[in-house]
């Protein structure tokens, strides 16, 4: 039977891992994600997790290692932050290229400069095209639920892609919740050990990362598109089967009071829960406000979101990072694209709050909210909230 105890969510993500069982985890500390990987070397060093625990000279070097790892058949895990995730890029795409199942943790953060340790989403933004699936967490027990679901999505032969499980910095990670923690026999019940489709193999050798020729470079790409969508539906299948297993549900798009409401705050990450109570607020004042929270960023749901999307007038989208020079927020500009040419549409509010771990309260997205339609009918497509006069 599962035990309720109060944990960090950064445990809660090191106690998945080790109900996991996993193999390796290659790792370099950084803050805000360091919690995670040093509790995980207690762990394997206590001998509570039997886990090669490899030590690297950068977060380069962990994905690289953790390719290496996955490559051979070994269930692995990988985590970091900002200017770590960052320095890693280069070999992100390689992971997904290849098709190496493995999970790693992002503790979201800001990027520099200037110096941040706190928390939005430039990082994770900034490898949004790297061809992992990504998904989002709210609280401390999604973090230790989607964790162990990420490697059932990794490992599944229909998929075998890199799985990335987001929790803010320090608002997220660093916060004490209660939380249910599964038996091993429960999670070993719902994650059988992993059993890799190709493996390296001195007596059956075989080729990784060959050289993508003009002549077939367009093909893989397209092939990797493919298998990102069509991994949408097993993702689903094993959050269901996670359901059964366990009692809690996750969806890729989730809504709240939506029927009979006219606009819907959109948001992804922790900021989700603060925005929930500003709803309830409002819509207990009379406001027919909803909720749209995005949990599936990589493949983006987009059937699911439109049929969310269908039941209100206006969006009100909160971003908590820019594309400089662009249109506004990253998540913005996605919904905008899945949303043009779309009978009936909704008409779209974009801002970008949050930044650099700046609070973000109930008030502040009542603010945003009552103050979308000034946006849309000066024809601006964002505004910053927060942001301090001159």
């Amino acid at each position: 039977m599962a035990q309720r105890v109060g944990l960090e969510s950064s445990l809660a993500c090191s106690e998945a891992v080790r109900l996991a069982d996993a193999d390796v985890i290659a790792a370099y500390p950084i803050t805000p994600q360091t919690h995670i990987v040093e509790h995980l070397s207690e762990l394997v060093a206590d001998g509570h997790l039997d886990a090669e625990f490899v030590p690297v000279e950068s977060e380069h070097s962990a994905m690289s290692a953790c390719i290496g790892s996955a490559a051979a058949g070994a269930r692995t895990f990988t985590a970091t932050s900002s200017q770590g995730l960052a320095l890693m890029s280069e070999v992100l795409y390689i992971a997904s290229g290849m098709r190496m199942p493995m999970v790693m943790a992002v503790a979201n953060r800001a990027l520099s400069a200037p110096i941040s340790i706190w928390n939005d989403h430039s990082d994770v933004m900034s490898v949004r095209d790297c061809g992992w699936i990504q998904l989002f967490c709210e609280n401390g027990q999604e973090v230790m639920d989607l964790t162990i679901a990420a490697f059932k999505i990794t490992e599944d032969p229909r998929v075998m892609l890199p799985v990335m499980v987001n929790m803010d910095g320090f608002t997220l990670t660093h916060v004490i919740e209660p939380i249910f923690i599964p038996t091993p026999e429960e999670v070993k019940a719902y994650l059988p050990p992993f059993k890799p489709r190709f493996r390296l193999d001195p007596f059956k050798p075989m080729t990784f990362g060959a050289v993508g020729v003009p002549e077939v470079y367009t093909e893989h790409r397209l092939q990797l598109q493919d298998a990102i969508l069509a991994s949408q539906p097993v993702i689903e299948e094993h959050l269901a089967g996670f359901a059964k297993a366990f009692g809690r549900t996750y969806q890729p798009i989730e809504t709240h009071g939506l029927d009979g409401a006219e606009t819907a705050i959109v948001t992804m990450g922790s900021i989700g829960e603060t925005a929930l109570t500003a709803v309830e607020e409002m819509q207990a004042a009379g406001e027919k406000v909803g909720q749209i929270r995005i949990r599936l960023w990589r493949p983006f749901p987009f059937d699911r979101f439109l049929e969310a999307a269908s039941k209100v007038k206006t969006l009100v989208i909160i971003d908590r990072a820019l594309s400089f020079g662009g249109a506004g927020g990253p998540v913005a500009t996605e919904l905008r694209a899945i949303l043009t040419n779309k009978p009936g549409a909704p008409k779209t509010a974009s801002f970008i709050a949050g930044l650099g771990g700046r609070d973000v309260t109930r008030e502040d997205f009542k603010e945003m909210i009552r103050s979308a339609p000034e946006q849309l009918a000066s024809g601006r497509s964002f505004d910053f909230y927060g942001a301090m006069e001159g």
